[in-house]
């Protein structure tokens, strides 16, 4: 099979969709793997490093598209791109289609296999590759919170660790997955009073015992986010709900009760976000607006910026399951793997996730059914 590896254009995505590593275990395999130029500076790597692999570079995207049979990618095509894919050409990427009408409609008008890289779930729940990008996520929504509580950069002026006689940050999560565990971590280690809600109460049970009481565990409903929102100094958005559009668990009149100078980091904007007052998109170029005197940060490819972390990360994870399709092509995939299966959103100009369909109002079909 050949591979093919475009540069990402999202504005200040640097993250790139292979490592060298993931480069010569592809050619090892037996496959061919095109790469375009200068797709991998921005996480470090250099093209004279992807040749050593075994990789071939070509100059354009056109070129990757034109001859690739699966495209890897980190983020979703963008508009221009979308010309570029091929009927029957699988693309395995991030995708969060609940939330993109328009390259949903693309994907199935162009007979495109589209594999989403936080939909592929294993029988357990878990999200194998989701989970690297949203442990990433969560350390950072506590780094850029701390960084936007600061009085030069619009917060009100609090350290999240306090100091002795003085009062550490409070911190509310919600959200008690990846994202949300990984952001308590952080705050915790560095001092501050953290909340964390979630439905599931054998989650909140099992941090509570992780951290032996140190943070405080709330089931969600209306009445215990409404408290915690009102006194938090920094709310953390971090609800998932697999492939579907997040639901808006705070809204507007609770984040009008939040202190001024207070900051939202809402983590499930990819999905469309859970906060009603993050009601756009940002980049890490400009991150951050001003809404009811609270800061609100909106970025949807935080994983971006600490792009060489998170594009190794990224290939550790995805490398065994693109193999996986690469060597016994996709439908004996699929058929051997139920986790891949889950993955996959579109194929032959069908819609294959049930919760995008739900998200978009279109109809599904099982890949089972397909492929018979």
């Amino acid at each position: 099979m050949i591979i093919g590896v475009p540069k990402e254009i999202k504005i200040n995505e640097d993250r790139v969709a292979i490592t060298p590593a993931g480069v010569q275990a592809f050619i090892g395999a037996g496959h061919k793997v095109l790469i375009e130029e200068k797709a991998g500076l921005g996480s470090g790597i250099t093209d004279e490093m992807y040749i050593s692999s075994g990789a071939e570079m070509v100059a354009t995207p056109r070129e990757v598209y034109k001859q690739a049979d699966m495209i890897l990618k980190v983020k979703e095509p963008l508009t221009c791109e979308f010309r570029l894919l091929r009927k029957g050409q699988i693309l395995f990427t991030y995708l969060h289609l609940a939330r993109e009408p328009e390259l949903t409609a693309a994907l199935l008008r162009g007979k495109v296999t589209a594999i989403a890289y936080e939909t592929i779930q294993l029988d357990n729940g878990v999200l194998p590759l989701l989970t690297p990008m949203s442990e990433i996520a969560g350390k950072m929504a506590v780094q850029v919170g701390a960084h936007f509580l600061e009085k030069p950069s619009g917060g009100k002026g609090i350290l999240l660790g306090g100091v002795p006689g003085v009062a550490a940050a409070d911190v509310v999560i919600i959200g008690a997955g990846s994202v949300g565990a990984s952001a308590a971590k952080v705050a915790t280690g560095m001092g501050a009073q953290v909340t964390i809600i979630d439905q599931n109460a054998e989650r909140l049970r099992y941090l509570d015992d992780l951290y032996g009481g140190r943070i405080t565990t709330l089931v969600s409903n209306q009445y215990n986010i409404r408290q915690s929102v009102r006194y938090a100094d920094l709310l953390i958005g971090a609800v998932l709900v697999v492939g579907a559009k997040a639901p808006k668990l705070v809204s507007e009149e609770m984040v009008k009760e939040m202190k001024p100078g207070s900051v939202i980091v809402d983590v499930s904007i990819d999905q469309g976000g859970s906060i009603e007052t993050i009601d756009r998109v940002t980049t890490h170029d400009d991150p951050v607006y001003v809404k009811h005197n609270v800061i609100h940060y909106a970025v949807a490819n935080m994983p971006g910026a600490v792009a060489r972390t998170s594009t190794f990360a990224l290939t550790n994870a995805h490398l065994p399951y693109a193999l996986e399709l690469a060597n016994n092509g996709f439908s004996e995939a699929v058929r051997n793997n139920s986790a891949l299966m889950r993955g996959v959103n579109t194929y032959k100009g069908h819609l294959t996730c049930q919760a995008v369909g739900e998200s978009l109002n279109i109809n599904f079909h099982k890949l089972t059914d397909l492929l018979e």
